[in-house]
């Protein structure tokens, strides 16, 4: 029989199998420091003091859990669990590599805790079910989790947009709509003049609107309403007429492909980008960071769980795709009367919230609101959790 291995050991092969894993299906390859980076988080795990008061010995995944869920069964601090699973953030996209049915061991030594694959071992319904680690990974049918809830924010990776520049200005336009209709739905044409760019497939968007730091009022981005999108079935051109004289102005040629509102004449048109959901990992600021709300996507005056915020830090801020805040409440500002005279006080603030960031612009990001005892508003405060 082999020798024991210890823990960190198996940890440290678990992660590289999964580096290995993610190298075979990305096509990019590993570094020797990102090994090296991977093999040393592995080894560490997290301090038993960052564990969840009932944290599970073994866990089971099941459909419709996403590695924020898990993490918070093993964790204070959920957006820390690549330090609990060993895993490199930065070089690793689909880190978790996790389906349903797998066995999760939590497995402490050393004054830490780590992450592991199990398997289960003998036992039917009902009857005693043991675990032991496991390094061998094998895949399972159906789709690895995700790291959390993808519908909440899949909508608005279309639906919020921020422009650094009011570049829907001067962009395309639709000017006509078919047989005299002033309104368009899905499936109808549009007319539209401008640039296009030789895109062919557009987001609609009505006129933007400013966003601006509520500390020092310089104007952050402009975000637009989302109307829908269309493509582009035939490009416009200016005719001249049979005598050569004038010239004939004929628009391009669109077809409403997805309306969320009615399309109307006027709206603008911006190319549709590329998304990657593949890098929604949630970890904390490497660095000291702070901010406010500036605005609650849509009409609402104030925001609860699972909508979205704008906030007055961006790319030049260092946030990034999968950053974690905590919000913070205002403490109230009371009148102390129980001295020889009443003086004006304010109580501490209080942390009431998480954030998720998941869209980052030069100098604004939209961030899920994951938890929260209080409505939020703009004005509210962040930091790093």
């Amino acid at each position: 029989m082999p020798a024991a291995r210890p823990a960190h050991f198996v940890a440290a092969c678990l992660t590289l199998a999964l580096t290995s894993a993610w190298a075979q299906t990305s096509s990019l390859p590993i570094t020797a420091d990102q090994r090296r980076v991977a093999e040393q988080v592995a080894s560490a795990g997290v301090p038993l003091s960052e564990l969840a008061p009932n944290a599970p010995d073994s866990h089971t995944v099941k459909a419709g859990d996403t590695l924020w869920d898990i993490s918070g069964l093993f964790l204070k601090s959920p957006w820390r669990w690549p330090e609990l699973w060993g895993m490199n953030r930065d070089q690793i996209r689909n880190p978790h590599l996790i389906y349903p049915g797998q066995v999760l061991v939590l497995v402490k030594s050393d004054g830490r805790a780590r992450l592991q694959f199990g398997q289960r071992v003998g036992g039917g319904p009902g009857d005693t079910v043991k675990l032991s680690p496991q390094m061998r990974i094998s895949a399972l049918d159906g789709n690895p989790i995700p790291t959390i809830p993808l519908h909440l924010i899949q909508p608005f990776l279309t639906d919020a947009v921020v422009f650094d520049t009011n570049v829907l200005a001067t962009a395309p336009r639709i000017v006509a709509a078919q047989e005299g209709h002033v309104l368009m739905g899905r499936g109808d044409l549009a007319y539209a003049r401008g640039d296009f760019a030789g895109a062919t497939d557009f987001r609609i968007f009505r006129n933007a609107r400013e966003l601006r730091d509520p500390a020092t009022k310089e104007i952050l981005g402009y975000e637009a309403p989302y109307v829908g999108t269309a493509d582009l079935i035939r490009a416009g051109e200016d005719r001249k007429s049979a005598d050569g004289k004038t010239t004939e102005i004929v628009p391009a040629t669109l077809q409403i492909k997805l309306a969320r509102q009615e399309v109307g004449v006027g709206d603008r048109l911006a190319p549709a980008p590329q998304r990657n959901l593949d890098r929604y990992v949630p970890h904390a600021p490497d660095r000291a960071m702070a901010g406010q709300v500036v605005s609650i996507y849509g009409e609402a005056l104030n925001a609860g769980q699972n909508q979205i915020v704008a906030l007055n830090r961006g790319k030049r801020d260092g946030v990034e795709r999968g950053h974690v805040f905590a919000l913070w409440r205002d403490g109230e500002r009371v009148t102390d009367k129980t001295g020889n005279r009443p003086e004006a006080i304010k109580l501490p603030d209080e942390r009431h919230g998480v954030l998720f960031v998941f869209e980052v612009y030069e100098r604004v990001s939209y961030a899920l609101i994951i938890s929260v005892k209080e409505p939020v508003k703009p004005g509210d405060r962040f930091t790093q959790p």
